[in-house]
């Protein structure tokens, strides 16, 4: 008898926990998506422009490997389609979109930005 009390009382302090637990994470998304409707909130702009740790580390290990293998297949597909662009006389077009953008976009960025180019610092150096 005593072992099922405990559990009664267990399962409850379980369930009490959860509802906070929903509760807590639903006024958090929610206080998120207000924050980021405030055109006066200068947070992302920030964040943007100086990329964090989750940011670095999620480019870093999601990010450059798909845009590494984005530029490998584009390069593949231009070598397959040279001979038809080369007719039609748009080779150097079809060589921009399928290799030299996604290279770019893979090895021209700093981590965890968004923007090609050099870091924040870098740029306010060059000037």
């Amino acid at each position: 008898m005593r072992i099922n009390a405990f559990r009664a009382t267990t399962r409850d302090l379980f369930m009490r926990l959860f509802r906070h637990t929903t509760a807590l994470m639903a006024g958090m998304l929610l206080t998120g998506s207000v924050l980021a409707n405030d055109p006066t909130y200068a947070g992302y702009q920030e964040n943007v422009e100086n990329p964090g740790i989750f940011a670095m580390v999620g480019d870093l290990v999601i990010a450059r490997p798909l845009l590494i293998g984005v530029t490998a297949i584009g390069a593949t597909a231009f070598v397959v389609s040279l001979p038809f662009t080369a007719l039609a006389g748009n080779t150097k077009e079809a060589g921009q979109e399928l290799v030299v953008r996604p290279g770019r976009e893979t090895f021209m960025r700093c981590l965890g930005c968004t923007r090609i180019g050099y870091g924040h610092k870098q740029q306010e150096e060059n000037r």
